[in-house]
């Protein structure tokens, strides 16, 4: 079978979040099953020099965007058999930043969503399956159905619409989709949305199948709470909406051979995650405290993460002897009030912040933390909870989208579990749940070591989920 994957980033080349690891981390999963797998994703200026000069031109022609005639350019680059195509458009793609908003956003991928299309068809390389993810790409099965499908090349392709994240959906000028694109009336009346045209909504009405990062996640978006106005439509998609479960790559994340570490560890032999403790306690210039309970927090920060309640839990995890550890960026008051806090008489040595996305100090800080704090509002599938299990942080976690399904809490009458969870978006519920992992790690240390090696071997990698998505696609395409 015949897949392409078309997103807006992939790793190594470019990633901003969650998505990047995705579309880096499964089309390899795919092709050791016997999938034949492309990826597409934009050309922008940050991918790095060393992708960049690495790449083969291929291919370049113009295609029609309204009255205007826009130059596409792809460049092909393949990885552990993998080809992975780069659409090029300096006019869209040269900025020194990877999304933007308005409506020049909404032009690059309207570009973007076309140029697709035409590479395929230009290169003679029309798969089975076309894997769409996020807004981004939603316009490409828009596009397919409305525009390409009297094309004998696109005749029997079938698209798979994967939703990320259900609260960015890609608003647009319905005036200018349509002047760039040629749609009509009446198509964009189907992806009409309190007078805009929604690019999450292209996917979710044109596509063969949608799916969504977790099981809990695909119920949960059919429900007001979660459904971000659009829980109707999808609760109306009489084939429902597959919820399959991201994984990561375990031989990147690896705490045996990750050189970020300034020690190493596995399961079978512990010793190396004590080194990692008292180094970052170090770098992070904490006190050097062995047995205090190091509680981390790596992500964007925004309360939609669960930080105004990790903030309201910092002084009684505090009194509790724990050390806190912040890293990220994102809302300024909160990048500011951490600050603050880390350089307060009242902080200092106890809590650490760093305002920076810093992927080997995040490697550092999951080998060397004892508690991973993740009460996040809503959570697709999250993959830093996996990271931290990987490397026997053990998580807290609110009982929402993946993490609900990754993190099996602690029940002390089976010993069974993985880490801690709570349901309630309450700090109350938060403190409680740290209290329960703090007492254990204080005064059950066999216990607490069995979980820790009970994390490092929860088995979330991509095997199980790239079966799941080669299914999906199976059902539609009948192959």
């Amino acid at each position: 079978m015949k897949i392409t994957l078309v997103a807006s980033e992939c790793v190594p080349f470019i990633k901003t979040g969650g998505l990047a690891d995705v579309v880096g981390a499964l089309p390899a999963a795919e092709k050791e099953l016997g999938a034949e797998v492309s990826v597409m994703i934009p050309k922008y200026s940050r991918i790095p020099e060393k992708y960049r000069y690495s790449m083969e031109h291929v291919s370049d022609f113009h295609v029609t965007m309204g009255w205007r005639s826009q130059f596409v350019g792809v460049d092909r680059l393949t990885v552990d058999g993998v080809n992975y195509y780069f659409l090029d458009n300096e006019y869209y793609f040269k900025q020194d930043y990877v999304y933007t908003d308005g409506d020049f956003e909404a032009e690059r991928f309207c570009w973007f969503c076309r140029a697709v299309l035409e590479t395929m068809l230009r290169l003679d390389m029309v798969p089975d399956v076309i894997h769409l993810n996020d807004w981004q790409s939603g316009l490409v099965a828009m596009l397919l159905n409305e525009q390409y499908r009297q094309n004998p090349a696109f005749r029997s392709v079938k698209t798979v619409f994967t939703i990320h994240n259900l609260r960015y959906q890609g608003l647009m000028s319905p005036l200018l989709v349509n002047d760039l694109l040629s749609l009509g009336q009446y198509a964009l009346g189907k992806i009409e949305y309190y007078c805009f045209a929604n690019a999450m909504k292209a996917g979710i009405v044109y596509a063969d199948a949608v799916s969504t990062v977790s099981p809990t996640y695909a119920r949960e978006i059919t429900t007001p709470a979660y459904g971000e106005t659009l829980d109707g439509l999808l609760a109306s998609r009489g084939d429902g909406i597959t919820g399959i479960l991201n994984g990561i790559d375990r031989k990147s994340y690896n705490p045996w051979t990750d050189k970020a570490l300034p020690a190493r560890f596995s399961k079978n032999s512990m010793r190396g995650k004590a080194k990692c403790k008292a180094a970052m306690q170090k770098e992070l210039e904490l006190e050097q405290n062995p047995d205090a309970p190091v509680c981390a927090v790596i992500s964007r920060l925004t309360n939609q993460k669960g930080l105004d309640l990790v903030n309201a839990v910092i002084p009684g995890l505090l009194d509790l002897g724990a050390q806190i550890v912040i890293l990220g960026m994102g809302d300024k008051w909160l990048e500011q009030h951490f600050n603050d806090l880390s350089h307060s008489d009242y902080g200092r040595g106890r809590v650490s912040f760093r305002c920076e996305m810093n992927d080997g100090l995040a490697r550092r800080i999951y080998a060397g933390a004892d508690l991973f704090l993740m009460p996040s509002a809503f959570e697709p599938c999250g993959l830093s909870q996996m990271f931290s299990l990987r490397y026997g942080c053990l998580p807290v976690v609110r009982e929402t989208g993946g993490l609900a399904d990754s993190v099996m809490p602690y029940n002390k009458f089976t010993d069974e579990g993985n880490g801690f969870s709570f349901r309630n978006y309450s700090a109350t519920e938060l403190y409680n749940a740290c209290r329960e992992a703090i007492d254990l790690y204080r005064w059950n240390r066999d216990t607490w070591d069995r979980m820790v090696r009970r994390a490092m071997d929860t088995d979330l990698g991509w095997g199980e989920s790239a079966k799941k998505y080669l299914a999906l696609y199976s059902r539609i395409t009948g192959k």
